[in-house]
């Protein structure tokens, strides 16, 4: 997988390469292509490639189902690095004091208006 590639990208282009091979004449096991998917991908998504290889029975995992789950993990990463963009980006305002004799000058003016 390139740097910044998305897994769809990722996943067309493998899926490139697995059809070329086919048509060569060799062949792999749904095991064998999920195991390599998982070897592909950078070092940024070692633990979740250590959580699926944990919690699922690689042998008996769909292809789709592994695309599914690596999918789900890219977008949510992708969501909180745009939640710590937004977190970085602050606003400030100068505060300013007034004083408070020109209040009362105003509420002097004002009063003697309406008398």
């Amino acid at each position: 997988m390139h740097d910044n590639e998305s897994i769809s990208d990722m996943f067309t282009r493998f899926t490139t390469i697995i059809n070329s091979l086919k048509n060569l004449g060799k062949s792999y096991h749904n095991q064998e292509l999920v195991r390599k998917i998982l070897r592909c991908l950078p070092k940024s998504w070692t633990p979740k490639v250590t959580a699926i290889e944990e919690a699922k029975d690689l042998s008996t995992l769909p292809l789709e189902q592994l695309l599914g789950s690596l999918m789900t993990h890219e977008t949510t990463m992708k969501n909180h690095e745009n939640v710590e963009v937004k977190k970085k980006k602050s606003i400030a305002f100068k505060a300013s004091k007034e004083d408070s004799e020109s209040d009362e000058d105003g509420d002097v003016a004002l009063i003697t208006s309406q008398f």
